[in-house]
């Protein structure tokens, strides 16, 4: 008895001690928690701070019209005060993700037990415990940690609610919740949520659009209706329910809500728009150097044109090939721009990116370079068999013309004339003068490089073209107009004006030549019922075709072709390409006034030749060279097709021939440049005597272009 007695004071004393630490303890923690709230408190930022502080930097793309084409980065919308988010927004989020949140200090006591009881009942399964976080530590979580789930963030969390409840209001807290937690697809807060899914701005939210943004806090990606409509449905469901259960509307409420009803805005299809986005945007780091608020870019994508030119290559590309369209204004702003048949299937920006061969269209600078060495478009020039270091070229006709001008050997892509003025004003003055137009790639000095065998880029063709259009003053492609951040202009695109590429009198004259090109010769296929000037390109075995001229101050290069660099049956500049250009001008000069070209020379009426692709027919440099621009021996010929026009070829002219009149030329008169110096009245230059012509070949055995 006398040890029961002694023994039971000690075991009450080793308790009541047990007892007393464990409330000092606890005491000390509650200091330590109050010390670390209190710090915590007194290190937050202001309300105004934290409304401000980004999550990420948004980037918003516009068309010229101020449509938005692309958006990237995450989305904040407008930030809505409030008194602003409709009430019936406000109570599905408190409903669905923590209907105690008026009455708890920032963590849910309620929450904690069960989430404890949760962990006890599942220790050792591996499970994930979640449900207890409540808006207030959600707010936490999003503006100052992250989501990694470990003890300590979420001992942080937990602290940071506490000194967020201590500083701020419940609706301070709701506000910032609602305009920053994530709710997918990029969006963050309600508004840009509720401009995503429904196309409108939250203020404007029904009880059914409320339910569904409410229901997307758990798992966006999940419940996302870019995602899973049904899933979002079902999901609002649960969050009617709920606010029901809570008072927040009334009883039976939930039961006649039609979910189906809600109508979702369609997630954009990854169209050609991304082509120019993704030329354009990687620019911005050379303009700007903002890396924290949104930007809003204003670029020069004319949306009509963008939809004009992916119309015009899907239509006219031949199955089996790629198709890519460059547009430039005359200050170099790209109004549309393609990079193949299909962004989703191919990425690959043809348009900027590829480099193939241009065929007779590099003629540009051939023609440039002579006219600046002092010939004129009526000087008279010979087509005949011509030998440079080896190298003959020859005319896909497989003849020479004789005498002719050089208006027409430029026309009909006459490769005897283009290789003499090469070889007389110097290979090294051409690709001088193509680097200065902007071809950036490597351009070989070869003999036969006055063909396009050089490897060019289609912007930089263009580019080439515009400058041109632009009277021999340099274009360059931009795509960017201004940046905005916060309604503040960081950037505003300058045009430069001040490089001078070649006289105006040699610009004049070129597009004098290209115009012919496209009136009478190989570009007829791109006539749109007003001036338009520009010349074609086709390289060995029909692997690229190409059209690039211009139009009412309106520039555009078309290339097709395979990437595999494989031949393609019947592909020629003067068909599939040219029909490209002119079915995208049609639209895109549409409402642009005519515009006559200022050439100061007089154009030879459209019946005055016919065009390549009836007269000699073949690629326009149709020689097969290897890689350094020496010429190999061709493959068999195989038959060719007959024009793209489905026209018969007719006989073909010669210098001393005739043709059925045309206005002004009377029956069986020849037509030669003796009669175009009388029709418009110019003095005759002093000609060499024709070369006699040699037989025509039969319509069977004529290639066509």
């Amino acid at each position: 008895m006398a040890r029961s007695s002694l023994s039971k004071p000690r075991w009450r004393r080793r308790l009541v001690l047990a007892a007393q630490l464990f409330i000092a303890l606890g005491i000390a923690a509650f200091i330590a928690l109050a010390i670390a709230v209190y710090v915590a408190r007194a290190s937050l930022p202001s309300f105004d701070e934290l409304k401000s502080s980004p999550n990420g930097q948004t980037i918003r793309v516009h068309a010229v019209d101020g449509t938005v084409i692309a958006s990237l980065g995450p989305s904040f919308g407008d930030w809505l005060a409030y008194d602003k988010i409709p009430a019936i927004m406000r109570d599905a989020m408190i409903a669905v993700e923590d209907r105690r949140f008026r009455s708890h200090p920032g963590v849910d006591p309620i929450a904690l037990a069960r989430i404890t009881r949760f962990a006890l009942e599942n220790r050792g399964t591996g499970r994930r415990l979640q449900g207890a976080s409540t808006i207030t530590q959600q707010v936490a979580r999003t503006i100052f940690l992250t989501n990694s789930y470990s003890v300590s963030r979420k001992l942080r969390e937990a602290i940071l609610a506490l000194a967020l409840e201590r500083k701020f209001t419940k609706d301070q807290i709701l506000e910032l919740y609602l305009n920053k937690v994530y709710f997918g697809g990029g969006a963050y807060g309600v508004d840009a949520a509720s401009r995503k899914f429904f196309g409108h701005s939250a203020d404007q939210l029904s009880l059914t659009e409320a339910a569904v943004i409410a229901g997307l806090v758990k798992a966006p990606s999940h419940y996302s209706p870019t995602a899973d409509i049904d899933a979002a449905r079902g999901r609002a469901g649960v969050v009617i329910r709920l606010m029901e259960e809570n008072g927040k509307i009334p009883y039976g409420a939930a039961e006649s809500v039609d979910l189906a009803t809600v109508r979702f805005v369609p997630e954009p299809k990854q169209n050609s728009v991304r082509y120019f986005t993704d030329w354009a945007l990687p620019q911005l780091d050379l303009l700007v150097d903002e890396t924290a608020r949104p930007l809003e870019v204003w670029t020069t994508l004319d949306i009509e044109a963008q939809r004009a030119a992916d119309a015009a290559i899907r239509a006219n590309a031949p199955a089996g090939t790629q198709g890519a369209l460059v547009s430039l204004d005359r200050d170099g702003a790209v109004r549309a721009m393609v990079g193949g048949r299909d962004y989703v299937s191919s990425i690959y920006n043809r348009a900027t990116q590829a480099q193939r061969q241009p065929g007779s269209s590099f003629k540009l600078f051939v023609y440039l370079a002579a006219l600046e060495a002092g010939h004129k478009p009526e000087d008279a020039v010979v087509d005949e068999p011509v030998t440079i270091n080896g190298w003959s070229p020859r005319n896909d006709s497989r003849r020479n013309i004789g005498e002719t001008t050089l208006r027409n050997a430029f026309a009909y892509s006459l490769n005897t004339v283009a290789a003499k003025l090469g070889d007389e004003i110097g290979f090294g003055t051409i690709a001088d003068m193509a680097r200065r137009f902007g071809i950036t790639t490597n351009v070989n000095t070869q003999p036969a490089m006055v063909l396009g065998t050089s490897n060019v880029r289609l912007i930089e063709m263009t580019r080439a073209f515009a400058s041109v259009a632009n009277k021999g003053v340099a274009v360059t492609p931009y795509g960017i107009t201004k940046v905005t951040a916060n309604g503040v202009t960081i950037y505003a695109h300058e045009v430069d004006r001040s490089q001078v590429l070649v006289a105006p009198f040699v610009a004049q004259a070129m597009t004098d030549l290209l115009q012919t090109a496209v009136n009478t010769g190989t570009g007829k296929a791109a006539q749109i019922g007003r001036p338009v000037a520009g010349k074609t390109g086709t390289t060995t075995s029909t692997k690229d075709g190409w059209f690039l001229g211009f139009s009412s101050g309106l520039t555009t290069g078309v290339w097709m072709g395979r990437d595999d660099a494989r031949s393609v049956p019947g592909l020629h500049g003067g068909t599939a390409p040219a029909r490209a250009f002119a079915a995208f001008m049609k639209v895109a000069v549409a409402k642009r006034p005519v515009e006559q070209f200022d050439t100061g020379l007089t154009l030879p009426d459209a019946e005055a030749g016919l065009g390549e692709e009836e007269y000699f027919g073949e690629p326009d440099n149709g020689l097969f060279i290897d890689a350094d621009g020496n010429p190999i021996t061709p493959p068999s010929t195989e038959p060719l097709e007959q024009p793209a026009d489905g026209d018969p070829a007719g006989p073909a002219p010669t210098p001393g021939g005739t043709i059925p009149p045309g206005p002004g030329q009377a029956r069986g008169e020849r037509l030669d440049d003796d009669w175009l110096d009388r029709a418009l009245d110019r003095p005759a230059p002093q000609r060499r005597p024709p070369a006699t012509p040699p037989a025509p070949r039969n319509q069977a055995d004529r290639p066509t272009q």
